[in-house]
């Protein structure tokens, strides 16, 4: 019994330094693409100076155009109030939308968590890859994630919904039945062992076409 349970805290510590190392890449490609952009801010600058020098207003304006686009690949979308939160949040929107899932996002954390940045990513960073993972069985006209994140009361509260391909998704024991790699049951794990050790409530629903999961997470 030891030798097992061994054995799984091994698969979920590795899956956790995985998890981790992605998320990272995700938000260092990110910045990337920022310090790429503010590089070459001053050729930018340069350019149309020569088409202001030369009078082409039209050059000008499909400039400006063409940098907006390029802009709000990188540009920040949510500011939480948490830098790990922002993090992650923004390398997911970004992800998301290079699959075409239209993400809505409401997100406040107008205080210092108690919970560590670790626990932080590791259960925003499934949440939403398993959101992402469930909406590309769509059709993209079809795909959503929406999210909420605020303070109530002294808990903090995190809320996913997407939509699904079938009306009600089937549970098995706590867990809702999942067509994912076996690396996607050790993330529902991981989120289930750290709202436990944290004393928190956790909840998953599969109603209407849609799937959420609600949480609950004290900070005294």
């Amino acid at each position: 019994m030891k030798f097992f349970a061994k054995k799984i805290d091994r698969k979920l510590n590795a899956y956790q330094r995985e998890l981790i190392e992605t998320h990272y890449q995700e938000v260092e490609n990110m910045y990337r693409q920022m310090r790429g952009w503010r590089h070459d801010y001053r050729n930018h600058i340069q350019t149309m100076k020569v088409y202001a020098i030369n009078g082409d207003i039209e050059a000008i304006k499909e400039y400006l155009d063409e940098l907006d686009t390029d802009l709000n690949t990188v540009d920040t979308v949510v500011k939480t109030g948490n830098a790990m939160a922002d993090a992650i949040l923004n390398s997911k929107i970004s992800l998301a939308k290079s699959k075409n899932i239209n993400v809505q996002i409401d997100a406040h954390i107008p205080v210092k968590l108690k919970m560590s940045e670790l626990d932080l990513c590791v259960i925003l960073g499934n949440l939403f890859d398993n959101a992402i993972e469930a909406s590309l069985a769509l059709p993209e006209e079809k795909r959503m994630i929406r999210v909420y994140m605020d303070m109530k009361n002294t808990q903090l509260y995190i809320s996913f919904t997407n939509f699904t391909a079938s009306n009600k998704m089937k549970k098995t024991g706590k867990l809702f039945k999942t067509t994912k790699g076996k690396g996607h049951g050790f993330g529902l794990v991981r989120i289930d062992n750290i709202i436990e050790r944290l004393q928190g409530y956790l909840s998953r629903n599969s109603e209407d076409g849609a799937f959420t999961t609600e949480i609950l997470i004290p900070q005294v």
